[in-house]
């Protein structure tokens, strides 16, 4: 690990290190064992079996809340805008369970990360919670049995949980925004700690992001000996790049995953999202049908506030992580010159090594949308 540590942090550790091997889609019509794959908004590469674990971000909806191993034969891999799903094979599929020990009811939960430990033999998991009219649901970490059995929640501070107005724009709201809480999950490699991030900033902290508007997301760990909460730092998730085809549409830019490189530096992914508009390069007649522009960042925490039992920063100064993108990419092309197209990149692990050269698995969410695909896409870091 540590001289992909020191690659990755070299002062050269720009987009040019991390090269495209391929990809592989899973169309939306895809099934396994009766319910449909998709939804996929983490991805855990397990180097003792070779396989990887994924969530499904199903709310107990078309199927109980779950999460799929899976193996991907990178070999197969291609650079083409069609590369099919070969190479994807689905080995298994849990069942996520509650507090009781029973699946979870329908809209109770909503998974969004994991990461496996296997020094303590557990999963931990992101439930993003809900903030709307029809319900107001905490955010939570929580630990499991890979059987999905509960094995106990980590000790969330209440200022992330939804107080207030649906919408989370009003004076004296609190806690995070609807469907931008917590979508990661990162276990820094000494095994003692685990990080999770707002996807964007909570309601007494700053708006959400929208087109040349930043918001303040917020970086928050835990013992995972003792399951409390530690430092806790604000992250600026960039402004969404690019405006909807018609003023009013959905934008949003958000934090959906990161991955732990040390006990300070991180890799983050960054995607944005704009209904009908076309990344500038990308051609119409791709598979992208809406914009999702996905840039990953190399973070630092050293030198950044810790922000650890504020209820707000609003007003405060505050001294961010520092930043710095490794990745867009919208630069990359397949072998035939066409700029690749996106899905909605929400996961990010290492893989295994590729011809000596260790490598990243990024895994989008077709958020069961036929117009949309489940797409793995393979980095090596050179």
């Amino acid at each position: 690990m540590k001289w992909l540590l020191a690659l990755l942090l070299a002062g050269s550790a720009h987009a040019q290190n991390l090269s495209y091997l391929g990809q592989q889609i899973v169309p939306t019509s895809a099934t396994f064992r009766g319910l449909p794959i998709g939804g996929l908004s983490s991805i855990d590469y397990v180097a003792a079996t070779g396989h990887y674990l994924a969530i499904c971000d199903d709310r107990s909806d078309r199927g109980p809340a779950r999460f799929y191993e899976l193996t991907l034969d990178l070999s197969k891999f291609r650079r083409s805008a069609d590369p099919g799903d070969a190479g994807v094979g689905w080995v298994n599929m849990t069942t996520v369970l509650d507090t009781n020990g029973q699946p979870f009811g329908r809209n109770m939960v909503d998974p969004e990360s994991l990461r496996l430990d296997t020094r303590r033999n557990l999963i931990y998991w992101a439930n993003e919670g809900q903030r709307s009219a029809g319900s107001m649901q905490n955010p939570t970490m929580r630990r499991m049995h890979p059987d999905g059995r509960p094995a106990g929640e980590f000790a969330v501070p209440s200022y992330y949980n939804p107080v207030g107005s649906a919408g989370g724009l009003a004076a004296g709201d609190m806690g995070v925004y609807n469907n931008l809480a917590f979508e990661s999950v990162a276990i820094t490699p000494d095994g003692k700690t685990l990080w999770t991030m707002s996807e964007n900033g909570l309601a007494q902290d700053s708006a959400p992001t929208a087109v040349g508007r930043p918001s303040r997301a917020r970086m928050l760990s835990f013992d995972l000996d003792t399951g409390k909460p530690g430092a806790e730092y604000v992250y600026d998730v960039a402004p969404v790049p690019f405006a909807p085809a018609r003023a009013g549409d959905f934008a949003t830019n958000g934090v959906p995953d990161m991955l732990a490189l040390s006990s300070t530096e991180f890799i983050v992914i960054e995607r944005a999202f704009a209904v009908g508009a076309v990344t500038p390069g990308v051609a119409a007649s791709t598979k992208q049908p809406t914009s999702n522009t996905i840039k990953l960042y190399r973070i630092d925490t050293r030198g950044a506030t810790d922000v650890s039992g504020w209820p707000s920063i609003k007003g405060r100064d505050v001294v961010p992580v520092k930043r710095t993108m490794l990745l867009d990419l919208s630069s990359l092309t397949n072998d035939d010159g066409s700029v690749l197209a996106l899905d909605n990149i929400e996961g990010i692990t290492f893989g295994p090594l590729v011809d000596g050269k260790r490598t990243l698995i990024l895994v989008s969410d077709n958020n069961f949308n036929p117009a949309q695909f489940t797409q793995f896409i393979a980095l090596q870091i050179d």
